[in-house]
């Protein structure tokens, strides 16, 4: 059944890096909420501890983990482009 979880979690995961791309690229925070992407990193983490609490370590904890990793960068790069607009208005 782990199968259809790392479907699931690579179609989400291909956003992420789209995503990241973006951020670099535009250097704004333009159409990002900080909120979303931190409900969607607790999500992960969640997804993290519920597969090391159950002793399911596999190659889908693998995914959970890079996922959170790339959402994580996301997260680092909304904050320098929301700095990097602030210090452009003022």
């Amino acid at each position: 059944m782990q199968i259809f979880e790392s479907i699931m979690l690579l179609c989400f995961g291909m956003s992420w890096p789209i995503s990241v791309y973006k951020s670099i690229r535009s250097r704004s925070t333009k159409g990002k909420s900080v909120v979303f992407i931190t409900v969607i990193i607790l999500g992960y983490i969640s997804g993290i501890v519920g597969k090391i609490v159950n002793d399911q370590l596999s190659y889908v904890l693998a995914l959970y983990c890079l996922n959170l990793v790339v959402v994580s960068i996301d997260l680092v790069l909304y904050y320098i482009n929301r700095k990097h607009e602030k210090s452009l208005i003022g």
